[in-house]
């Protein structure tokens, strides 16, 4: 499993399209909650409340690196440098503007140029932290069904996608048949060998324990990205109460889930979209509020995390240029 130099450029060029859709996303936010009590609310904000916002989603990224951390030890990939470890990690924020999260196996090839582990053996480990990350908001999403209870077939969709494609993975002889079934297709055959490989790994990562340890971390650091949300709203003025940190938590996990399942870059247009609809019907607030609300969540979680990445891809660009044809392994390929 390969990834060609070729193929990075095609990843930028993705990139940068997603991020024009996004500047498209935000342009049609602020014409619908329009402009000038737009500006008005942003100038009312109470931006010393950034520094708090930018921490709890930093504190959201800490879990899930140690999240990843614990995967690479789960699969015995030793020898990664703390802060090599740090920049791959961080480098997929960016790559999360690709169409359905694919440019995330930027991870794994990293890994690949700069310790020499194989990426049908590493690259489970961006299934898993997919698959987790649905079960946690999922979970956290349950919490406010009583606020909207039409969002029950959605959450309960995504738990059984999720859960189900957990078991299967535990189901050796099922797994293994449909692998030999894949091998058989144009495309998918010439890539039989790193699909078993990709498997096994597949298979540890998502056994009951690992699971559960994951979805635990998942569905904390989340919450924390949540209780950031309530902090947008603090910020915007809303009144102090148990129910409105409920209501961020779940609107924001709620509102993910749906631009998991619009299979946008980013969630882009989905996300938005349903914040900012569910402020309206959930909290109250007028549209220009809301979309307020929207915009600064997102500036504070999908954009901060997006400069993260593309910090992390600039300080390691060297494992981005084309691999040598005899490249030597620092850490053994099992």
């Amino acid at each position: 499993m390969s990834t060609s130099p070729v193929r990075w450029q095609t990843l930028k060029s993705r990139f940068l399209f997603s991020v024009l859709l996004g500047m498209a996303v935000i342009v049609g936010l602020a014409l619908y909650g329009d402009l000038r009590a737009l500006a008005a609310h942003l100038r009312g904000f109470r931006w010393a409340y950034v520094p708090l916002i930018l921490g709890l989603t930093m504190i959201n990224y800490a879990l899930r690196f140690v999240k990843w951390e614990y995967y690479l030890r789960l699969l015995d990939i030793r020898g990664v440098s703390f802060p090599d470890s740090v920049a791959i990690f961080l480098s997929a924020f960016a790559m999360v503007l690709t169409p359905g999260k694919v440019g995330e196996v930027l991870k794994s090839y990293q890994l690949r140029r700069a310790y020499g582990v194989s990426m049908a053996r590493s690259a489970p480990i961006v299934l898993a932290e997919r698959l987790t990350d649905g079960v946690a908001m999922a979970l956290l999403s349950s919490i406010g069904l009583s606020f909207y209870r039409q969002g029950w077939i959605v959450v309960a969709i995504t738990l059984v996608l999720m859960v189900g494609l957990a078991a299967v993975a535990q189901v050796r002889p099922l797994a293994l048949r449909l692998i030999t079934w894949a091998e058989r297709l144009p495309l998918v055959g010439r890539f039989a060998h790193e699909l078993h490989h990709f498997y096994e790994s597949a298979k540890i990562l998502l056994e009951p324990v690992p699971l559960a340890v994951a979805v635990t971390l998942g569905t904390v650091s989340w919450a924390f990205e949540g209780v950031a949300f309530y902090i947008v709203l603090r910020g915007l003025g809303l009144p102090h109460t148990p129910q409105l940190v409920l209501q961020a938590i779940f609107i924001l996990s709620f509102a993910t889930i749906v631009g998991t399942l619009v299979m946008m870059p980013g969630g882009l247009g989905g996300v938005e979209g349903t914040i900012t609809g569910l402020l309206q019907l959930l909290v109250g607030l007028d549209r220009s509020t809301a979309v307020t609300g929207t915009l600064l969540i997102r500036l504070g979680t999908l954009w901060f995390g997006v400069v993260l990445g593309l910090l992390s891809i600039f300080w390691k660009r060297h494992w981005l240029v084309e691999v040598p044809s005899a490249m030597p392994a620092r850490s053994s390929d099992r």
